[in-house]
């Protein structure tokens, strides 16, 4: 072949590989999809390849062909730095972008909110249905006080420390950081703010939580939980029996026998958290509590009540003396009795 022809030959490769780049670097930068168009959701699931992901871009109209996606991950050095997860994609968005997002791994948050009373056991349950992370992995990480160690020395697990409140989360987020963000949240909310009146105060941080718990899952009532607080704090200043039914409820729950009824027999039972049977605070927090029972117990309405009992109505009926308590007690049977059409 003469000099000629091979220098033809050499420059039209030349030419074609620069339109060949020209063109990947505009496919790059062109937007794709319809201004003003709805958000597309993509999943990517744990372990997806660059190829699949390519594929759910395609199929869900984000960007296309999937062919030239797996190529320009190539040619960017993402195929192995995509990070799983739920995207939320607002056309139009060019290729650049849309690798851009993914390599940065900006998936959309999930908002879970962990209701006030839960116990350990609900909140992992909650958080593994709304797929933050898997339950095994929740428990387990809720079983260990590592997170709480320095403030409570005596916590066997993460019980009462669990803070309620809207939590933004990845999705399949580790279990040790979920444990970790809603104790942080517990010392943020609470623990920081109202040290110094806990110090003061004659119950410990445990005991504050304990008996939060106990008065969190005594009432729904804003206007009723500092009178709880303080019916609790005089019982145990006069060393009285809390007898708080929620405890039981833990009692049998940790038994594995709460079926949904506490009978008479179940009041009797001899069992640490039962305030029917044993003298004073159970031995840690039934649930966790919101902070306006934590701040319940640090300012009680003292008014030398002993007693309540549900009123029927949502809210309970209180007394100072035994003599008024059975009266509040026939009462609320009658209101049950009447919501139920018994004569």
């Amino acid at each position: 072949m003469n000099a000629p022809r091979l220098l033809l030959i050499l420059a039209g490769a030349i030419a074609t590989a620069a339109a060949a780049a020209l063109a990947a670097t505009l496919f790059l930068f062109l937007p794709q999809g319809e201004a003003g168009g709805a958000p597309v959701s993509v999943s990517v699931e744990p372990g997806a390849s660059a190829a699949e992901v390519a594929r759910a871009l395609e199929e869900q109209g984000v960007a296309a062909p999937a062919w030239a996606i797996r190529r320009a991950m190539r040619l960017l050095g993402v195929e192995h730095r995509i990070h799983a997860g739920e995207y939320l994609f607002q056309p139009p968005l060019a290729p650049r972008e849309v690798l851009g997002i993914l390599e940065r791994g900006r998936v959309v948050p999930l908002k879970v909110t962990v209701p006030e009373g839960l116990d350990l056991h609900q909140t992992a349950a909650l958080l593994a249905d709304a797929g933050v992370a898997r339950l095994g992995g929740l428990l387990a990480a809720f079983s260990s006080p590592e997170a709480i160690a320095d403030l409570d020395p005596r916590a066997t697990d993460l019980e009462g420390y669990l803070f309620p409140e809207t939590y933004s989360f990845q999705r399949d987020y580790s279990p040790e950081k979920v444990a970790a963000e809603l104790v942080a949240t517990f010392r943020r909310r609470f623990v920081e703010p109202h040290q110094a009146a806990v110090a003061a105060g004659p119950l410990d941080l445990r005991e504050v939580v304990t008996l939060a718990s106990l008065v969190e899952r005594e009432t729904g009532r804003s206007d009723e939980r500092a009178r709880i607080a303080g019916v609790f704090l005089l019982r145990l200043a006069r060393h009285m029996r809390l007898q708080c039914d929620p405890t039981v409820i833990y009692a049998l729950r940790r038994a594995g026998r709460w079926d949904g009824n506490i009978r008479r027999r179940d009041l009797s039972w001899d069992h640490p958290y039962n305030t029917y049977t044993r003298t004073g605070l159970p031995p840690g927090p039934i649930a966790s509590p919101g902070l306006e029972s934590l701040l319940a117990v640090l300012e009680p309405d003292r008014r030398g009540e002993l007693f309540f009992v549900a009123s029927g109505n949502g809210g309970h009926v209180f007394s100072r003396t035994l003599a008024e308590h059975p009266r509040a007690v026939r009462l609320y049977l009658a209101s049950r009795r009447k919501k139920k059409g018994s004569p």
